[in-house]
């Protein structure tokens, strides 16, 4: 069996990226871990191994979609399906282990979104009979704009009809490898304030159904269309709206 990492690494951010998108880490090294010990029971370096104590290290700020993460229906709206939406914390386990289906949208242009024919036709060529709990991932390329300007700007999506078709055959976890599922933002937004309409801006996100998605994935180029099996377990962040995730797929050879 091979394990392919799906996901993209968690690093420091360049200092041109809007505060909102930013993930800040501060790095202690030996050194410092040496003068932790020295501070906190009275031992000095020299009766430490090579004078060393721990290295450890601290997120100054990192929010959780700001990676590979999974998102709770409670990141899309507080009421789904008629009900509290679920928080990362209350999704069944269950969800994030399962088969795993690669749809190639490779060919769609940024923000030409994938429609019910086009996930049809998809699974057709991926040679996949859908079941229920399966896990799809939409395959863009876009991973290789991760950690670029541009990167929340490229990308197809997905429509909220094929939210919607997905969910109904009983699919719960479906991911991308673009920053979001659904078309680019500034294009739905602007869309959105054309048209003067609710229910344009993150159609999909806001599709009225219980399901999660999978964001920021990478690596997709590397799976075969079917045959695999993902794991996708967020962290359980007490009421969170997501939590990042170490996703990988694992293909027998």
């Amino acid at each position: 069996m091979r394990i392919i990492d799906l996901s993209a690494p968690i690093e420091q951010s360049p200092p041109e990226l809007p505060e909102l998108l930013r993930t800040d880490i501060s790095y202690a090294d030996h050194a410092a871990g040496a003068r932790d010990v020295d501070a906190m029971f009275g031992l000095p370096p020299a009766l430490l191994r090579n004078r060393e104590g721990w290295a450890i290290d601290t997120f100054t700020r990192f929010g959780t979609h700001n990676s590979t993460h999974v998102d709770a229906p409670w990141h899309y709206n507080s009421i789904v399906e008629g009900h509290p939406a679920q928080k990362i914390d209350e999704v069944p386990l269950e969800w994030f282990f399962a088969p795993g289906v690669v749809i190639d949208m490779t060919h769609k242009a940024d923000g030409e979104a994938m429609t019910v024919p086009d996930l049809e036709q998809g699974l057709k060529l991926a040679g996949h009979e859908l079941a229920a709990l399966d896990i799809v991932l939409v395959r863009t390329d876009c991973d290789r704009f991760y950690g670029q300007p541009d990167y929340m700007a490229q990308g197809c999506g997905v429509t909220a009809e094929a939210t919607h078709w997905l969910c109904d055959h009983g699919i719960r976890v479906m991911g991308i490898d673009a920053w979001g599922w659904d078309a680019p933002l500034w294009m739905q937004a602007e869309e959105a304030k054309r048209r003067d309409e609710p229910g344009i801006f993150w159609a999909a996100h806001q599709a009225d159904r219980a399901y999660c998605q999978i964001e920021r994935l990478v690596n997709l180029s590397g799976l075969p269309p079917t045959g695999f099996t993902v794991s996708c377990l967020p962290l359980k962040l007490k009421g969170g709206s997501g939590a990042p995730a170490r996703v990988v797929a694992m293909v027998a050879d």
